[in-house]
């Protein structure tokens, strides 16, 4: 009886943590920080449950870009990521850093200097940052950074910033953990760039000189492109050079953009990025708005693709399936609506659920039940468009042009002219203080 009794209470122990485990990832995917604090804790410490939390965190996980920042001791990582998060949150998308710190030979503790250095996030839900101490781990990272990451996926971190400790020549597991690999270099470093060369110079996909209002910005730089010139002759990606001045921000918009152009040409050699980058290509493709294409309109381009749906929670598991990762959450209380962002290569599927059914998104599930709601395309001149499209007698669904959230205009074409399709025009920002396009969040009329 004994017997028995041991084995019925290990047996409600189990169900006891499965259950925990469903519960926080539940609560991991609605955007609990404290949920997701406490799932990095027992990943990070090996307890007993993180095995099957971190199984089913995987289930889960929408396969977000990953960014390794190295480089050596004093270079400025810590400075540059939180200008990229920044950056990355002016965009408003949800931003997950692992910081890792260098441990104490004798306590196995760290400083953490680089929380200290990104103290600006505190108020903002949409930056988790987790400091981690190497524990005596070679190669620049923490051994639990793969499987931080991995949760941080799973709680909806579209992109994850991964700040190594100060590296030499052979450190390079890095290039293990990231999809892009970002080496940051300052000016001075003298023979120290030649004896970098032989290891963690070859896994770089971007260099960066940071620092670069300093003199000798231009040495570093030439020494960088001196030694690219096996890589130019294989016709393969070419490690760019980004200057930056990381306490300033300069530089770190060409940075964002030098990351997002090597995911790009990456996927064609990875299966990570390739099917989403190939999704957004027939997307855009199919649209005559291909990159390149002598028939598109200058800066034409498709935005996002407005998906109505019963349930966001219900609906997002399939995309997250494909490989997307959701970037954003919002209600928008006026518009009775919320929205989910999905970024798929140079633009996004936005999720839209009717958060009371007297709502255009409500009414057009009532009368279409789930489905394609509209297609955003972007234009660089959209009042020029709007006369364009007036003159021609086109019929639109929307009197005028408009601003939405973020400063960003629009305006929708009515489905009766574009083949049965509500279109969303979508300008650039009125306003220098304007954030990221607004999409059919801000908008929604015309819909039902």
């Amino acid at each position: 009886m004994r017997l028995n009794g041991i084995i019925a209470d290990v047996s409600e122990d189990g169900k006891a943590d499965r259950f925990e485990i469903a519960q926080m990832v539940e609560r991991l995917r609605a955007g609990d920080v404290r949920a997701l604090a406490r799932a990095v804790s027992l990943v990070e410490d090996g307890a007993a449950m993180a095995g099957e939390l971190l199984a089913a965190c995987r289930e889960v996980a929408g396969g977000g870009l990953r960014i390794g920042v190295t480089g050596p001791p004093g270079a400025g990582k810590s400075t540059l990521v939180d200008q990229m998060a920044r950056r990355l949150r002016s965009e408003e998308q949800m931003v997950g850093v692992v910081a890792v710190d260098p441990s104490s030979p004798y306590t196995g503790g760290a400083l953490l200097g680089d929380r200290i250095r990104m103290q600006g996030f505190a108020g903002d839900d949409g930056v988790f940052i987790r400091s981690m101490a190497s524990r005596g781990a070679m190669g620049g990272v923490a051994r639990a950074a793969a499987d931080v990451c991995t949760v941080m996926e799973a709680a909806g971190r579209g992109t994850i910033l991964i700040e190594t400790v100060g590296v030499g020549q052979d450190e390079v597991d890095v290039i293990g953990l990231a999809d892009v690999t970002v080496l940051v270099l300052v000016p001075g470093m003298g023979d120290e760039v030649q004896s970098l060369k032989a290891g963690v110079m070859e896994v770089a996909d971007i260099f960066v000189v940071n620092k670069s209002d300093r003199g000798g910005a231009e040495l570093v730089e030439q020494e960088i492109v001196a030694m690219q010139g096996l890589a130019a002759e294989s016709g393969g990606w070419v490690p760019p050079v980004v200057r930056t001045v990381a306490t300033t921000g300069e530089g770190v918009p060409e940075l964002v953009q030098a990351v997002r152009r090597c995911v790009i040409e990456k996927s064609k050699g990875r299966v990570r990025f390739g099917a989403v980058v190939a999704r957004g290509a027939a997307v855009t493709g199919g649209l005559g708005m291909a990159a390149g294409s002598a028939t598109a309109e200058p800066g034409l381009r498709l935005d996002h693709l407005g998906v109505a749906v019963k349930s966001i929670a219900a609906a997002r598991g399939f995309y997250e399936a494909l490989g997307l990762a959701v970037s954003h959450l919002e209600t928008v209380e006026h518009e009775k609506v919320k929205t989910a962002m999905l970024p798929l290569g140079e633009s996004r599927i936005e999720l839209l659920e009717a958060t009371e059914e007297d709502s255009t998104i409500g009414r057009f599930l009532a009368k279409r039940g789930e489905g394609l709601h509209h297609v955003a395309v972007h234009v660089s001149g959209i009042d020029a468009m709007f006369d364009r499209l007036t003159a021609r007698g086109v019929r639109l669904a929307s009197d005028s042009v408009r601003v939405g959230a973020g400063g960003h205009r629009y305006f929708f074409v009515h489905p009766a002219s574009t083949g049965g399709v509500l279109l969303e025009i979508v300008g650039d920002a009125a306003g220098p203080s304007a954030g990221p396009s607004a999409g059919s969040s801000s908008a929604l009329e015309g819909g039902d």
